[in-house]
């Protein structure tokens, strides 16, 4: 018998552009839904040449470094059915200074809506917006008002959703996703449900925006398990766990509530793992470990942020050492990516500074997809469509 082609296959593979692409994490999450990537950019060249170390180099597709201002409208695919840009998160995250869309970086955002106009009819009927959750209160909402308002003005019906990555994988990162539709699906009530939370109700009910709220199944439940099958395994005696030295000095360094913690893990039978984060408290700087089996959200170190430990516990023992790029890829949602050739730095940057593949994988199938095809319809119907 000859091999059953799927639905997916045989339909055909919307073509897809990406800004910010950084590593390529959304483009796997965009390919697991269908969609076939032609264009990429980014500015920073150690993350070029981990997404094309990935994907390799092919005629269909084009990677343009450089900084998006200097990308020319003429040079993207006038037949692109999704724009995806994951802009810069630095001025807008609580980690960062929080200038807002007006800062050096995440200003960035306003040169592709400025190439999203250039395209005039061309422009795809779809474009995503991803960033971090601070930008719903960044300067009292202003800087997401004046972000719909953009899209609004080129035509677009806009949609905002969070959605946790946590609740795809052992790892807490919640994201923003804006999407813009120039044929926007039915608007359906959705009052603080879990794609649409309270603090993102003023959008639409704000009369000066245009917005419409698809009807979307819910995510699935946050995960409450799992960093352990994340972890790297690694024998007691390899020489990134730290040495008893520098242990000591994490150990010491923990609050009585932390240290208590972990002295209760420490003693317990069978082997834990937790992470743990360097911060500063009242100007000393402190470890503190999560109590779930749960990593904290991935960062690079920039804007503040630290870098993320592993901690393995159990068996009267107690070993430290960094969180390897092994596993910021698993918990990204990534396992299996190319890493070799990437410098540790380098990987980790990429990773913390990316989106998690699931949530691309989740939203390309349940939502942008289905609008492209004119799938979303009627709340009713629905059940039908996820079925």
């Amino acid at each position: 018998m000859g091999k059953v082609t799927s639905l997916r296959e045989a339909r055909p593979r919307p073509k897809a552009i990406e800004f910010f692409a950084g590593i390529g994490l959304a483009r796997i999450g965009l390919q697991q839904s269908g969609f076939r990537i032609a264009w990429a950019n980014d500015y920073e060249a150690d993350k070029r040449d981990m997404y094309l170390g990935h994907f390799g180099e092919t005629d269909d597709h084009t990677f343009t470094l450089g900084d998006i201002a200097a990308v020319d409208a003429a040079d993207l695919p006038v037949d692109a059915a999704l724009a995806w840009a994951s802009s810069p998160c630095t001025d807008l995250s609580l980690a960062g200074g929080r200038a807002g869309l007006a800062g050096r970086e995440s200003g960035t955002f306003w040169h592709f809506v400025a190439l999203m106009d250039q395209l005039g009819g061309n422009r795809p009927p779809v474009i995503v917006l991803e960033n971090v959750t601070g930008l719903a209160t960044s300067h009292g909402g202003d800087d997401l008002a004046a972000a719909i308002t953009a899209f609004n003005t080129l035509g677009y019906s806009v949609d905002v959703l969070a959605l946790d990555a946590r609740r795809f994988l052992p790892q807490s990162r919640p994201r923003l996703f804006v999407v813009g539709a120039l044929n926007p699906p039915p608007d359906v009530a959705d009052e603080g449900g879990p794609l649409r939370p309270d603090y993102l109700q003023w959008v639409f009910g704000d009369p000066s925006l245009r917005t419409h709220r698809a009807a979307l199944p819910d995510p699935p439940a946050p995960r409450t398990d799992g960093l352990g099958d994340c972890v790297e395994q690694m024998s007691a005696a390899d020489p990134r766990w730290w040495d008893a030295e520098r242990t000591a000095a994490f150990a010491a360094s923990l609050s009585p509530i932390q240290a208590d913690r972990v002295d209760r893990l420490r003693h317990s039978r069978g082997v834990k793992f937790r992470t743990a984060y360097r911060r500063t408290r009242g100007g000393v700087a402190v470890w503190e470990v999560r109590p779930d089996d749960i990593s904290g959200c991935l960062r690079t170190a920039r804007g503040g942020s630290s870098k993320q430990a592993v901690v393995r516990l159990g068996n009267n023992r107690l070993q430290v050492r960094w969180m390897t790029p092994l596993e910021y890829a698993r918990l990204m949602g990534a396992d299996g990516y190319t890493l070799s050739g990437a410098r540790n730095n380098q990987a980790l940057f990429g990773f913390g500074d990316a989106v998690a593949v699931p949530v691309v994988r989740w939203l390309g199938d349940n939502y942008l997809m289905p609008l492209l095809r004119g799938e979303l319809t009627a709340p009713e119907e629905l059940t039908a469509r996820v079925q």
